[in-house]
């Protein structure tokens, strides 16, 4: 039996998925890991500074050229959801996608900022971590919300029990 979403039609359907599983909330948690993991990264650099630091600053562009990498992969799926399934198109889709490209582009500056060396990391590239840390918890609660509150690639046909 097919579950409804409270006015008796199917969920939105993830449209960009493998085996009947989604794409798009499988990528997402490698962006998160690495921009949170370069937030970390900076803060451990700015704790210990000196050349014992080179090994944080080191790390921590390598976070962010991961994390973009793999933001960009989320970015292809979530788009294809976006634009191949109409009921996905809600305002909170919308929100949740606006903060994520924010996000991304703070991370590219905060990436080309620190490409050469790891001294504007103290200046500027902490800061931006914050801040994109910051916009990950707000995207992350819309995006539960596109789940839980909109319930979207809920699988209708699963079996219960």
């Amino acid at each position: 039996m097919a579950s409804t979403n409270g006015g008796g039609h199917s969920h939105p359907q993830s449209t960009a998925k493998i085996g009947g599983h989604p794409l798009h909330p499988m990528l997402i948690p490698f962006p998160i890991v690495c921009f949170i993991g370069a937030f970390v990264a900076d803060v451990v650099f700015l704790k210990y500074g000196g050349d014992g630091a080179h090994g944080w600053a080191v790390a921590s562009r390598i976070l962010l050229l991961v994390g973009l990498i793999m933001a960009a992969l989320a970015a292809v799926t979530g788009l294809t959801d976006y634009f191949g399934e109409k009921r996905i198109q809600v305002s909170d889709a919308v929100k949740h996608m606006l903060a994520n490209v924010t996000a991304v582009v703070l991370e590219l500056v905060n990436f080309f900022l620190r490409l050469k060396d790891g001294s504007s990391i103290g200046s500027t590239g902490v800061y931006i971590s914050l801040v994109v840390v910051l916009i990950l918890l707000y995207s992350g609660w819309k995006g539960g919300d596109l789940v839980y509150r909109h319930g979207i690639g809920v699988n209708d046909e699963a079996n219960v029990g």
